[in-house]
């Protein structure tokens, strides 16, 4: 049964069958187009939570109200003892599409102060994944864009299915990543290359060949390879695995990572604050014409149809 992520840690009653093989149900049909049970789903499979993204309609667009509750229920995970592995994933027809363009568009040009604010405020929010407690697991399927990759590589690990997209079409619109993440990944030349050229349709092989992602299954067994992985390691001891995954992230943070993201959103102000043509006129059409409208426009211009 799913139920709206909430501040405190599930009842007895709301888990999963502690003992039984739980059933792994598909993200893809689970929830309705209407959101039901609020922007984020959560729900107990014996040692496992599993959140769900569910902002259907707009293809799990981070909001702001989605931003809280996710960090509201990865918070309450890990006050809960019985967790011991988090899985993400999205309802609906995507993982996740990036940050709610709408959202912005909505809220118009802004001075340096307050992009800062914002941006600081999502990496820091996305850190925070990194740096729990407990391993998060990504299950993505179809698109996982812009800020839905900054989300994907938060999680220690993911999962991806045979469809899945990847990329950072920031650049086409004359916008900068959110946190960058990705050369810590994949490494400089291949976040070079994703990045620079703006490319939106990375498939999931590619995404497992740069390391990316960490394995790729048909889309109809992404649940239950999602879920095994999780298993798999929910059965080793809770405090080495949180030493052992608190030990890996040291070789980052040794590396520079807080500084070098620090450096991204100082870098990333001036891109937004520099309201270049191409990004006032998406806002533009966006408020006028919708953002379907829109990504039209800003595709055209790449693929040789304007």
């Amino acid at each position: 049964m799913y139920h709206p992520a909430h501040p405190g840690p599930a009842t007895t009653a709301e888990r999963g069958s502690e003992s039984g093989d739980p059933t792994h149900d598909d993200a893809f049909g689970a929830m309705t187009e209407a959101s039901e049970g609020g922007v984020l789903l959560s729900e107990d499979l014996g040692p496992v939570r599993r959140l769900t993204l569910n902002r259907p309609d707009s293809l799990n667009a981070l909001s702001a109200e989605l931003m809280d509750a996710l960090e509201g229920a990865f918070d309450a995970a890990v006050e809960d003892d019985e967790v011991r592995v988090v899985v993400l994933r999205g309802a609906g027809r995507a993982f996740c599409a990036g940050y709610d363009l709408n959202q912005d568009a909505e809220e118009g040009t802004k001075d340096a102060a307050e992009w800062h604010r914002e941006l600081d405020r999502d990496t820091k929010r996305l850190l925070r994944i990194l740096e729990h407690p407990k391993p998060v697991i990504a299950s993505v399927h179809s698109y996982c864009l812009a800020g839905g990759t900054d989300l994907m590589l938060a999680c220690d690990l993911a999962v991806a299915s045979a469809d899945a997209v990847f990329g950072y079409v920031d650049i086409r619109f004359g916008s900068g990543v959110v946190s960058m993440f990705l050369p810590w990944v994949v490494g400089v030349r291949a976040a070079k290359e994703l990045i620079l050229t703006g490319q939106d349709r990375i498939p999931a092989a590619e995404a497992l060949r740069i390391g990316l992602v960490n394995r790729v299954v048909p889309r109809d067994e992404l649940d239950d390879a999602t879920m095994a992985l999780a298993d798999e390691i929910a059965k080793n001891e809770p405090f080495v695995v949180r030493t052992m995954k608190a030990s890996i992230n040291r070789v980052w943070q040794n590396g520079g990572l807080r500084d070098a993201l620090d450096a991204n959103t100082e870098l990333d102000v001036m891109i937004e604050t520099a309201n270049l043509p191409a990004r006032d006129e998406f806002r533009r059409i966006t408020q006028e014409e919708g953002l379907k409208a829109a990504i039209a426009w800003r595709d055209a211009r790449y693929r040789g149809t304007e």
